[in-house]
């Protein structure tokens, strides 16, 4: 089965996140998945607008740590020491791009965030035109903790300098009303309108042509790629790649291998654990 599923309905395009049983989470398959499927959609002359979604409890959790941080051994994701950052980084930075597909494409893509849209989740959901999230979904990038930075750099474009390192400092977790607030995301709305809500920006979008809709976002994503989003991008994914092979994040991986990765994972986001010793942190550091 694809980890991405394609509808076209009239004249909007459906793309679905489809690993439903994990909420989503990305494996070796499924960025590449994405890109493929924004470029079909992409090239359809009779669609105007894109939809992106996720099936099943939540739109994204980020990348699969049953696979890439709890398995023994190494990974695209982890390697043996020493680690080899070419290989890290044309991994990462492939996916990275096949993220960016959202953002490079003619037509416009809304996302619909429900559940949750963390860690490379949110890197998906972020390069997305417009991001829609219910009120109750929580966005956030936890790795920022241990273990990663966010490839996309898409927190600092959406938030400025402030509110970024605000996020990415803490590694918290939002709702979708507080990133609304935020200014993060769009829109926030009661989880039982999410649905409604995007299909009537969705149908509005749609009737206007699909060169006007490409002129507006063209210019608009100029100005953005005129700050120098590329360069951004490539020393954030040579960071991530680092994160991951600093000796505080072979240590969460060591633990996640002893303990699994859900306990390494609220060690993390609890701030109960000092990485660099892989020991619990003293109670007066808490």
């Amino acid at each position: 089965m694809s980890t991405v599923t394609y509808d076209k309905d009239g004249r909007i395009g459906r793309i679905t996140l489809n690993r439903p049983d994990v909420m989503n989470a990305i494996n070796d398959e499924l960025p590449g998945d994405l890109a493929s499927v924004v470029a079909r959609a992409d090239a359809d002359p009779e669609v105007h607008v894109m939809i992106l979604s996720g099936n099943g409890p939540a739109f994204c959790a980020g990348y699969d740590l049953t696979f890439y941080a709890e398995a023994n051994g190494s990974n695209n994701v982890t390697q043996e020491m020493p680690w080899d950052p070419i290989k890290d980084y044309r991994f990462m930075w492939e996916n990275t791009q096949h993220f960016m597909a959202l953002w490079r494409a003619m037509k416009p893509v809304i996302c619909k965030v429900h559940g949750y849209a963390v860690a490379g989740g949110s890197d998906i959901a972020l390069c997305a035109d417009l991001t829609i999230m219910a009120e109750d979904a929580q966005i956030g990038y936890m790795p920022a903790r241990v273990w990663g930075c966010p490839t996309t750099a898409m927190w600092v474009y959406r938030l400025g300098a402030e509110k970024a390192k605000r996020m990415l400092f803490t590694g918290d977790k939002i709702t979708g009303r507080a990133a609304a607030d935020m200014g993060l995301v769009l829109e926030a709305v009661p989880a039982e309108d999410l649905d409604n809500r995007v299909e009537e920006l969705a149908a509005r979008m749609s009737t206007v042509p699909i060169n006007q809709l490409a002129m507006q976002k063209m210019v608009i994503n100029q100005a953005i790629e005129q700050t120098g989003i590329l360069q951004t991008q490539r020393l954030a994914t040579i960071f991530d790649g680092i994160t991951r092979h600093s000796p505080e994040g072979i240590n969460f991986k060591t633990r996640s291998e002893e303990v699994g990765w859900k306990q390494s994972v609220a060690d993390r986001d609890d701030g109960t654990w000092d990485w660099t010793e892989n020991t619990p942190l003293p109670r007066r550091n808490r």
